[in-house]
């Protein structure tokens, strides 16, 4: 069987609305995407003005992609939607052809191995780590709910000062650990112990996962259960990849979980925003920018 792409271009206030009405009158599937060029600093973060809204307000135009079956005609199912909503006239429309595939090995296709870093490998687990790299830092990861494969910037900035700065036997603090990757590196470069603490319980069930599945043995919680990190109150790293808001709120907090000479790496920070974060962070810590990515940056310093 094959499927065809509806795909249709309009103004963002009518997406939205769009898309579940092709929905509701039998479309596969539907998906709304910004139909100009897309990229992080483009977007309100959290914390900013315009973040409040929804992310495709901010965009000039969008474009809504409806999945169909063979047998669906794609112009009257357009025209019923415009119909449902009152558009006039009807917004034009191209197709793309889609033959049938096997979804699940088209998906696992598109996630190879990453390289991050000197020695750093994530390796989904249909993949195999590659010959080439005998003493590599391996982390098996699949690509799931929780943010952090290590393809984003932010996530690989943390992962490269990791790298660089752990030490056998330091202890760390992952705070806002997502699917537990950097706590996992921590772990596997030497640190003892390691404390990953997120605020969605699913994340922190994933990371739990996942440490398992990399037999590293990793202290997860929420912020108020309180057990891992009543276990270990300072730490010689704190590492927080999250956003620039978040952060700074939570300065006080995490600059007060690095003991005296410890190190704290903070990501999830746009360039622009970078000195507004250090200089919250300046009351206690010695910091400034280590290095930048795709417009992202990474923080790092040293308590007092």
């Amino acid at each position: 069987m094959s499927y065809r792409e509806l795909i249709v271009e309009l103004e963002c206030a009518r997406a939205e609305a769009l898309s579940d009405a092709l929905l509701a009158l039998g479309a596969l599937s539907v998906s709304v995407e910004d139909a100009d060029a897309d990229t992080p600093d483009e977007q309100p973060l959290f914390g900013e003005p315009g973040a409040e809204v929804a992310p495709h307000a901010a965009w000039r135009r969008s474009r809504v992609i409806a999945l169909l079956g063979e047998q669906q005609e794609p112009a009257v199912l357009l025209a019923a939607a415009a119909n449902e909503l009152g558009l006039e006239p009807v917004p034009g429309f191209t197709l793309r052809n889609i033959e049938e595939q096997d979804w699940v090995r088209v998906t696992q296709a598109q996630f190879d191995p990453i390289p991050i870093g000197q020695r750093i490998w994530v390796v989904p687990s249909w993949h195999t780590a590659p010959a080439s790299a005998p003493d590599a830092l391996v982390l098996e990861l699949d690509p799931g709910l929780a943010f952090g494969t290590g393809s984003h910037p932010t996530t690989r900035l943390c992962m490269e000062w990791l790298e660089q700065h752990v030490q056998p036997g330091q202890s760390v603090l992952d705070y806002g650990c997502g699917s537990g990757i950097l706590a996992i590196l921590a772990k596997k470069c030497g640190a003892d112990p390691v404390v990953g603490i997120d605020i969605d319980p699913q994340a922190v069930e994933s990371a739990r996962n996942n440490s398992a599945r990399n037999h590293v043995h990793v202290m997860y919680g929420l912020p108020d259960d309180g057990a891992a990190l009543r276990a270990q109150e300072m730490f010689d790293i704190v590492v927080a990849n999250i956003l620039s808001n978040p952060l700074k709120l939570m300065a006080s907090m995490l600059s007060a979980r690095v003991r005296p000479g410890g190190r704290i790496a903070l990501s999830g920070v746009l360039a622009r925003q970078a000195q507004e974060v250090a200089q919250v962070y300046s009351r206690w810590i010695d910091i400034a920018p280590w290095r930048e990515l795709e417009g992202w940056v990474c923080l790092t310093g040293i308590r007092r």
